[in-house]
């Protein structure tokens, strides 16, 4: 399905679900590489920027959120840059698409911003970058607000409640951890005048808008590597609560059991059926209770003064 917003002289095409009449169309009518229309049909690839001598073709990666599963995850973003036309191919980030739809109702209303938006490719690849940006920059805050939340509950809640929010905290930090730094070296050829553009510089200087752009990125990776760190010392901090609570329960099993033990042993011993010394004397049954008595006494000050030394 292709669906098409102008203005003026520059088109921007957006084909969601394309098929292989709309790959040949983009043959035929742009004469793309064909290696760019098999990687558009691809799901798995690289963030990369080729570059042609009319147009340049681009596959970055954007996170969102996924609210079934409570994780990130990836979607590419796959488009043609020409001097008079963007084409988004594929089913790309839902904000590509949410972009689209606000700008072909705001150019029907002739919108002005909307139509300064429009007023070149170069312009309008920045705020589709941008408006991608700004939704990644909030899942990185939301990120961050988990990290906090598992900072102040880790004293609080149950151990397996907050092993499972580290378990998927610390697998989201990972993916966009992975993506910010393959994406990084992608950014960096537009800050660089690695990538010219189309528009004339005296016109409008892009370079402002590019560095712009990759501060945004900079920015939210660095947040993300401390995310990152902040997991595994909070994990860290986590595995020794727990072990000392385990070492807690272990030592209060221990003192039962060497407590127990002994009185166990005289008990068992009096109760053989055999007989004893002043067996038939109820006084003994009292003797042997007390001596059991200062027994365990005994032992609970003997580990009492134990712990603490």
């Amino acid at each position: 399905m292709i669906e098409k917003i102008q203005y003026r002289q520059l088109k921007w095409l957006d084909i969601t679900n394309p098929s292989e009449k709309d790959y040949a169309m983009l043959l035929d009518d742009y004469h793309f590489h064909p290696l760019d229309i098999e990687d558009c049909r691809g799901t798995t690839q690289r963030p990369k920027i080729d570059e042609y001598d009319d147009y340049y073709f681009l596959i970055l990666h954007f996170p969102y959120f996924d609210r079934d599963n409570k994780t990130v995850r990836i979607r590419e973003v796959k488009l043609f840059w020409g001097k008079d036309y963007i084409i988004t191919v594929g089913k790309a980030h839902w904000v590509v698409k949410k972009l689209f739809d606000e700008m072909n109702e705001d150019l029907q209303e002739g919108d002005e911003e909307t139509q300064e938006m429009m007023a070149s490719s170069d312009q309008l690849l920045y705020h589709i970058l941008n408006r991608l940006m700004l939704e990644t920059n909030t899942l990185v805050q939301r990120i961050g607000a988990e990290v906090d939340l598992i900072n102040y509950d880790i004293f609080n809640r149950r151990a397996r409640s907050i092993i499972e929010q580290i378990s998927v905290t610390r697998r989201n930090i990972i993916l966009l951890n992975t993506t910010f730094r393959a994406q990084l070296r992608v950014l960096h050829m537009f800050e660089s005048g690695g990538i010219k553009g189309f528009i004339d510089p005296e016109v409008l200087d892009m370079e402002d808008y590019w560095g712009n752009i990759l501060d945004q990125y900079q920015k939210m990776y660095d947040s993300i590597e401390d995310y990152g760190e902040l997991i595994e010392g909070l994990s860290q901090t986590f595995d020794s609560l727990l072990t000392n609570r385990t070492n807690e329960i272990m030592r209060v099993l221990t003192y039962f059991s060497t407590i127990m033990l002994p009185l166990t042993l005289v008990t068992g011993f009096f109760g053989m059926n055999v007989e004893f010394p002043f067996s038939p004397n109820t006084t003994a049954f009292w003797i042997i209770l007390g001596a059991l008595i200062v027994l365990m006494v005994v032992i609970i000050l003997f580990f009492h003064n134990r712990t603490r030394k």
